[in-house]
């Protein structure tokens, strides 16, 4: 079986051009992801280009051995197979002739990993120069049909002649692509590509240090290059009404950021990491996407000011959102029949302004509702309300804060009522013995659920007691 190059994508494509008689063209799925990163591969220039800067005898002897290796060993097997070679070389009980016999086994599925690796490495290589060749092929061909930009040419001109770039607005200019010079003016603090045809942004992006607004929003993106990650002094980030379908996790590594749009995409998560690293966010806007979930991380997000997630597939909000105790605006309308409920810790949102929770299916908002003092807007239309009636939610934001607080009162009476009736039953004060330690144990449970994603199934805190956010409040 002759050697799989799809891991090599572009070489792959490549050497089916150059020839078809021996190498087979790459797999559909492949040549999609290959398009919108090299929408130029068409053009006989520069395939042209291309195929001359193949060495076809280094890649025929790579291929030839590669083949006759057969498959690569599994990961897995590599890494028992070091991790057995490690134990046995640490017996003290082995001579060092016992121990290389003992391990020959061992050893010889990690030399096979390493010629792989040796023989992988000039296509690895050849695939990297492919790409360089491509970029330098593309910004030639565009500059010989005159299909540059003006303005993208009077920036060069006046990067060249030594003019200070600090800010740069190209939107609205129908860019495809951005010639390789672009990425070389490396004083730039402000960049605007929004509203053009970008369908990808180059890793050369990550040689602009000193970027701290970058706007790309209303592209055709389908990814954002893991040398984002490097921009560690980027403050502002839209990317906004693209074909977003993930974030990179090195997204995380902007640490400086404050505000992020990623809203009118297709995600259908977040990085796992987000909320440790991004530490100073304020403002975060991922609304109409295909979100189902939280990652844990967003409760590090302490310095969080603004959270718009509606219109997407919420199906849950974590207790551990009451961290988010800075909070001011929070949007959690139209996740439609997913959102069923809201946890108790939503009210240590002592900050909150803004609430939308409209269009969902939520029944009862959390008996502690009324701790949410400084909450001046609320929307709770489209719900099959019970707890408050449609009535008492239609009035606003101090109505519904009022009906809550009666409400505790009143669940807070029947409760000790309860416990007096226990007590005067037991004729020995035990019924109030009772009622303190009820107290307690729900104390110690509000802390306990409010610290992690305890609660109810699905992480939504659903079964909650109605008196543990607040007795957590007043720790």
């Amino acid at each position: 079986m002759d050697y799989d190059l799809e891991r090599f994508p572009l070489l792959s494509y490549v050497l089916h051009q150059l020839d078809s008689d021996h190498y087979a063209p790459p797999s559909m799925a492949v040549q999609q992801t290959l398009a919108p990163s090299f929408p130029f591969l068409s053009d006989p220039q520069i395939m042209s280009s291309l195929t001359q800067s193949i060495p076809t005898t280094t890649i025929t002897q790579a291929l030839s051995v590669l083949t006759s290796l057969g498959s690569r060993p599994d990961p897995s097997a590599v890494s028992s197979a070091r991790s057995k070679i490690a134990q046995i070389l640490e017996k003290d009980s082995l001579s060092p002739e016992e121990a290389a016999k003992e391990s020959e086994m061992y050893a010889g599925v990690v030399r096979l990993e390493e010629v792989h690796d040796n023989y992988e490495k000039p296509l690895k290589d050849l695939e990297e120069e492919l790409s360089r060749v491509y970029a330098m092929s593309v910004e030639s061909l565009l500059r010989s049909r005159e299909e540059v930009n003006e303005k993208v040419v009077a920036v060069l001109k006046a990067a060249e002649s030594g003019e200070v770039l600090e800010k740069i607005d190209l939107s609205g200019q129908e860019l495809k692509l951005l010639p390789q010079d672009f990425w070389k003016i490396v004083g730039l603090v402000s960049l605007n590509l929004s509203c053009n045809n970008l369908t990808f942004i180059p890793d050369a992006i990550s040689k602009l240090k000193k970027l701290e607004e970058l706007d790309v929003s209303s592209n055709s993106l389908e990814s954002l290059p893991d040398s984002i990650g490097l921009l560690l002094n980027l403050r502002i980030l839209n990317v906004t009404a693209n074909n977003l379908t993930t974030l990179p996790e090195s997204i995380a590594h902007c640490r400086l950021l404050v505000e992020l749009d990623a809203s009118y995409n297709n995600l259908t998560s977040l990085p796992v990491n987000i909320g440790y690293g991004l530490q100073n966010l304020e403002r975060l806007s991922i609304h109409l996407n295909k979100l189902r979930y939280f990652p844990p991380s967003i409760s590090e997000m302490r310095s969080l000011k603004y959270l718009d997630v509606h219109m997407n597939e919420i199906h849950g909000i974590p207790n551990s959102i009451g961290r988010l105790t800075k909070l001011e605006f929070l949007n959690l309308s139209s996740n439609f029949n997913n959102l069923m409920s809201v946890p108790d810790a939503i009210t240590d949102l002592t900050n909150l302004r803004e609430l939308d929770l409209s269009n969902n299916q939520i029944q009862a908002i959390p008996d502690s509702f009324y701790r949410l003092r400084k909450l001046e807007k609320l929307n709770l239309d489209q719900n099959p309300l019970e707890i408050p009636s449609q009535e008492v939610a239609k009035q606003g934001a101090e109505a519904v804060r009022e009906f809550m607080r009666k409400r505790w009162v009143e669940i807070m009476a029947m409760e000790e009522q309860r416990m007096g009736v226990e007590a005067e039953r037991h004729g020995d004060g035990t019924g109030w013995v009772l009622w303190g330690t009820s107290m307690v144990t729900n104390l110690v449970s509000g802390v306990t659920q409010t610290i992690g994603f305890g609660g109810g199934s699905g992480g939504d805190g659903g079964d909650k007691k109605p008196k543990e956010s607040y007795f957590y409040h007043q720790i």
